[in-house]
Order: structure tokens, then C-alpha cells, then sequence
């Protein structure tokens, strides 16, 4: 069966572009809509059965689009948005964005086949979002910057979380700090990061490339750039993890090498996990609001949905949490 990919490909147009003109939007030309028509014609392309007439019904569904669906900070989402969901007498979907255009939940979102969604995954492009929003439409992009119709954001103040992770380092007294990153084009990454740079550079402190590795918001990653610090030789006397996992990680990492955390290492972690107060040393982290996020996306999607006006851009605060993985120190 032909999907709106292939319609695009066969037009030689986005795939954003073919689903304007296929929802008869006046963005797309006269020429181009006849274009991708034709394609979707000679396809024999049908759009889903679910996005049938929106002005008539209702799916009743709406989807919850992350990255990767494991993970405890995920789970605590789709708790959160499953309560706002079922309070609402609405099911909730929760799907993977991995693969990007060619996923299922791009699928979901341009052929309508849910009545809203809640976005947080940063491989799901901006052009894909703004294809799909709309009055009858509305996405909830969390942990993202993005203006349009039908597109509402909702933030966690990342800046001021990498600040005070690593202003809290500094005021034990660590003048050597490593930072271990997300992904490169994660928002909240940037976020942490200029928050690190801020402290760093208020106390007047500069950073060490060789000090500044990538874990990928994971668990394994997180282990591996560890590892990679440690080959370096020379340590630095404390290590922020942009996200619990990481931090989690790197842990191990430095238990294998013999490096007592906090005696001759602090760490800090950012999310404030379940995980992170029970294991040894507990893990002083930035909390985010976690349920608390999720459960204001879902409320602002209900409200959408309903022809409420909200407004556009909602931010969050952090919260420093105190444990014992962080050791006062003299400065090195």
C-alpha cells in the first residue's frame, strides 16, 4: 500500500509539501498540489481511514512520540500523560521516533490518524511539525524551541540546571570540571551546556577539550566516555553528567578503575531518576519535573483540543538535590 512517502517521492516534493497539498492547504501552488495529486492517482494513495473528515469525529487517541520508549525518565512521562489521558476518557499511544520520516509516528502525525499529540524527540524535524500542527491538530513539542499553528512548547529551565550542577561543584571547591554531553542536536543538552559555560566562566575557570566527552543520554554511553577519561591519565576533581544515565554509567566505570567517588572524584547528575538516590554512592542531581511536565503537556493538549486558548510557551523550574557523590574538596 502506497503511503504518503511514496506519493512525495514519486511528486519530487517534501514530504511536508505533499501533505499540504494532499489537506488542500493554500501553502502549497496550484501547480504543485496537481502535481503531487497526479502521484498520489497513478499510487492509487488513500489516506488512512482514521483521518477521515476530523470535522465529523474523533479518534479519541492521542500519541506520546519519544525517542526511545525505555529508560526511567520516559516512564515517568507516560505515566503522566497516560493519568491526563484516561481522566480525559482518551487512550494513549506511545511510540518510538527512531527512523525518523519513515517511522510510524511521523505516519501518525501528517495522516491524522490520532487527534493530538505530545513530541519529545529531536529527530522529529521542525518541517515534519509544522506539516502536521494545526487548528485541528494541536502537538505539544516538549524540550524544544518551535512557533506555529496549533504548536505549543513546553520547557524544563535546562540553562539554570548545567549552571547550578556546576555551580554547586565549584562552591565545594572543584576548579577542574569534566562535562560528559547528550547528542550533539539534543536541546536539552545545548541547554545544560550553557549553563556549564556560564558557572565555569563567572568563576573564572576554562574548560579542557580533553574533558569534554559525549555519552549520548545513555547508561552505556555515559560507561564508555568514562572510560575514555580515564585512559586520558590526569583526572579533573569533579564530573557533571548531563542526565542521570550517563552519570549511572560512568559510576561503574570509575568502581572497575578503583576511583573512590567521592573521596578522590564528585559527581553530579542532572533528572534525579528513581535510580539515582538508591545507588552507592547516591547521586546528588538536578531534578526535573518530570510527572509534572508530562502532566502539563497533556492538560495543554486537552485544552487545545478542546478550543481553549493557551498560551505558547510554558517553562519549568529545577530543583539541586543534595546526596553523597559530591565531596568538598581543595581546588586542583
Amino acid at each position: 500500500m502506497a503511503t504518503i512517502k511514496d506519493v512525495a517521492k514519486l511528486a519530487g516534493v517534501a514530504l511536508s509539501t505533499a501533505s499540504y497539498a494532499m489537506s488542500g492547504d493554500s501553502k502549497v501552488s496550484a501547480k504543485t498540489r496537481e502535481k503531487v495529486l497526479e502521484a498520489a492517482r497513478q499510487l492509487n494513495y488513500q489516506k488512512n481511514g482514521f483521518a477521515m473528515d476530523l470535522k465529523r469525529s474523533r479518534t479519541n487517541t492521542i500519541a506520546l512520540i519519544l525517542r526511545d520508549l525505555s529508560g526511567p525518565y520516559y516512564s515517568e512521562l507516560i505515566r503522566s500523560i497516560q493519568d491526563v489521558a484516561l481522566s480525559n476518557s482518551y487512550d494513549l499511544i506511545a511510540c518510538s521516533s527512531m527512523g525518523g520520516k519513515e517511522s510510524t509516528a511521523v505516519r501518525y502525525m501528517l495522516e491524522k490518524r490520532v487527534d493530538g499529540a505530545i513530541v519529545l524527540a529531536h529527530n522529529i524535524t521542525d518541517e515534519i511539525l509544522h506539516a502536521a500542527a494545526g487548528p485541528r491538530f494541536p502537538i505539544v513539542a516538549m524540550d524544544r524551541l518551535i512557533t506555529g499553528e496549533g504548536l505549543i512548547n513546553v520547557v524544563v529551565d535546562g540553562e539554570q540546571g548545567g549552571y547550578s550542577a556546576t555551580r554547586h561543584l565549584i562552591e565545594k571547591g572543584h576548579s577542574s570540571i569534566a562535562y560528559i554531553s547528550g547528542p550533539v542536536d539534543s536541546y536539552d543538552n545545548a541547554l545544560r551546556y550553557q549553563g556549564f559555560c556560564r558557572a565555569m566562566r563567572e568563576a573564572g575557570l576554562s574548560e579542557k577539550t580533553k574533558w569534554k566527552l559525549s555519552g549520548n543520554f545513555v547508561r552505556e554511553g555515559g560507561y564508555k566516555a568514562t572510560k575514555m577519561m580515564l585512559m586520558q591519565g590526569e583526572l579533573p576533581s569533579a564530573v557533571f553528567y548531563a542526565n542521570d544515565e550517563m552519570a549511572v554509567g560512568g559510576l561503574k566505570a570509575l568502581e572497575e578503575a578503583k576511583v573512590s567517588v567521592p573521596d578522590e572524584l564528585s559527581v553530579i547528575g542532572f533528572d534525579d531518576i528513581q535510580l539515582a538516590e538508591y545507588i552507592q554512592p547516591s547521586l546528588t542531581t538536578i531534578r526535573q519535573p518530570m510527572y509534572e511536565s508530562g502532566s502539563l503537556a497533556g492538560h495543554l493538549l486537552f485544552q487545545m483540543l478542546n478550543g481553549d486558548l493557551v498560551n505558547d510557551f510554558y517553562k519549568l523550574k529545577i530543583e539541586l538535590i543534595e546526596r553523597n557523590s559530591v565531596k568538598a574538596t581543595i581546588n586542583r
